[in-house]
């Protein structure tokens, strides 16, 4: 069997590694991935910590398995019976600190060697420093690491812990969110619900910077002048009227709002520590749920209630009936979430039912399970 060695700090792991190793396994028939251990280095994460990520990030590569290490990669590589180190080269200055390396290695005389991987010229500039660094500005992170990593760094950089909130149109997302940080405070837990409605309005009618006006701009030329108030701002029901008719005309508007919408959540997201409740009704349709890392609350209510509630919005049959028909519907909304969860080994789903009656208790309930999940409490 031939073998080799990959030696990380994985302090996180990231792409850049994980594409190297997947690349090596197909000239080895097994990789060891070497997570560095040593005392004197300060890390972000625990040895521990480290090991279960790369784990995590690997498991699912048969060839691959994840060990600790401490001391020289050499000794570590001859006691294993392993005899060539795999080495990942982004630039000139990789290669020369990895060949000095390897002629120190080679100085200890064990018959250990290098097999050299160049990175993919769209991984080159990816470091556990640039990423590290890139999170404490509430940069989104999730092209660099798999989703499991990144909900340990915005946990352990940001103290943030990103939890969607989704369901139909009037089933009380907000109303939830509310509950859940009255219960929080109950708790000693801070829970700051986002609503990315919220950052479209003010995307839409109240930012001034000269990016959003832009954006005004362009969803007048869109979708034509009776969108535009006379202040130069968006009406959101005129502007409703045509999209919720059309699946593709509202496709459109999510394109146009994409890249303001993500810069505005950035905003939202800084300063905030503790449970982030990301409330978004097209969180599953706008592929969105990597946000959350695929950690996801559907809430449901029954038709009565829903209806109810949407009547109360000055709806009527028709309206609703479009809006319901340009989102997915709760079983689809699900069977998307579940799919993205198992594609990337990564989420939990949590269904919570708000319907006119529920008792307290139950939506107390699906607090707690959170809670649970990301291990946070307070006296």
């Amino acid at each position: 069997m031939k073998q080799a060695l990959f030696a990380l700090s994985g302090d996180p792991i990231h792409n850049g590694h994980i594409d190297i190793v997947n690349r090596a396994t197909r000239v080895f028939d097994r990789v060891v991935i070497g997570i560095g251990l040593n005392p004197d280095k300060g890390y972000l994460f625990s040895p521990e910590e480290r090991l279960e990520m790369a784990r995590r990030s690997l498991e699912r590569n048969p060839n691959v398995a994840v060990a600790g290490f401490q001391g020289l990669l050499v000794d570590y590589a001859y006691e294993q019976g392993i005899r060539v180190i795999v080495k990942g080269i982004r630039n000139s200055n990789d290669f020369d600190y990895e060949n000095v390396l390897h002629l120190v290695g080679e100085s200890q005389e064990l018959g250990i060697d290098t097999y050299v991987l160049f990175a993919r010229p769209d991984l080159m500039h990816v470091s556990s420093t640039m990423i590290r660094a890139l999170q404490k500005e509430e940069g989104f992170i999730h092209r660099y690491v798999p989703l499991y990593v990144k909900q340990c760094l915005e946990a352990r950089v940001s103290g943030q812990y990103i939890v969607g909130v989704t369901g139909e149109i009037g089933t009380g997302k907000s109303w939830l969110g509310g509950v859940f940080r009255t219960l929080g405070e109950q708790r000693n837990v801070e829970v700051h619900p986002i609503e990315m409605d919220d950052i479209g309005t003010q995307i839409l009618e109240e930012l001034k910077e000269p990016s959003y006006l832009r954006v005004r701009e362009q969803v007048v030329a869109s979708f034509g002048i009776t969108v535009r108030n006379r202040d130069g701002t968006i009406n959101r029901k005129a502007l409703g009227d045509i999209v919720y008719r059309d699946a593709a005309r509202l496709n459109e508007l999510n394109r146009i709002l994409e890249k303001p919408l993500m810069v505005r959540l950035r905003r939202e997201l800084r300063g905030k520590r503790g449970l982030i409740l990301l409330n978004s009704g097209l969180l599953v349709e706008s592929s969105l749920t990597h946000l959350c890392n695929n950690n996801v609350v559907l809430v449901s209510c029954d038709k009565k209630s829903q209806e109810t509630r949407l009547r109360g919005r000055g709806l009527d049959m028709r309206q609703i009936e479009r809006r319901l028909a340009s989102q997915y519907s709760e079983g689809e909304k699900r069977e998307k979430i579940q799919a993205r969860t198992l594609e990337n080994n990564q989420g939990r789903l949590w269904e919570v039912d708000t319907s006119d009656g529920t008792p307290e208790q139950e939506i107390a309930l699906g607090f707690e399970e959170l809670l649970a999940y990301f291990a946070l409490g307070g006296g």
